[in-house]
């Protein structure tokens, strides 16, 4: 059974930062991407970073230079480090493994889409900015 559990989140003051943790297990694919997304009250879900099996990550254009995704293999784990964080960063953050993807941009329309049998989320953790 593959699971994915989400911590890290909370409530920060803007400009502060989060990190967030994505423990997998269960999950072997040998090609696979990971990614986190988020949604907020009221909007549509906006998937904001993936990392592939070589390491090439992408990124939102709302997250570009203050979001870095990672993934500790040996620890079977996804970070998203948040900096900078800004109000219209609230949302509830979700982690996904996604199965036969090759490349990190390609995670993006799979977690906008949610599209195949082969991809897993988390039940998500909140991040609170407050101004």
């Amino acid at each position: 059974e593959v699971q994915l559990v989400e911590s890290g989140g909370g409530s920060v003051q803007v400009g502060g930062s989060l990190k967030l943790s994505c423990a997998v297990s269960g999950f072997h694919y040998r090609d696979y991407c990971m990614g986190w997304y988020r949604q907020g009250p009221g909007k549509e879900r906006e998937a904001v970073a993936a990392i592939d099996r070589y390491g090439d990550t992408d990124y939102a254009d709302s997250v570009q230079g203050r979001f870095t995704v990672s993934q500790d293999n040996g620890k079977n784990t996804l970070y998203l480090q948040m900096n900078s964080l800004k109000p219209e960063d609230t949302a509830m953050y979700y982690c996904a493994a996604l199965g036969f993807c090759m490349q990190a941009f390609q995670a993006f329309d799979v977690m906008t889409s949610w599209r195949g049998d082969d991809n897993y989320r988390g039940q998500g953790t909140q991040v609170t900015v407050s101004s």
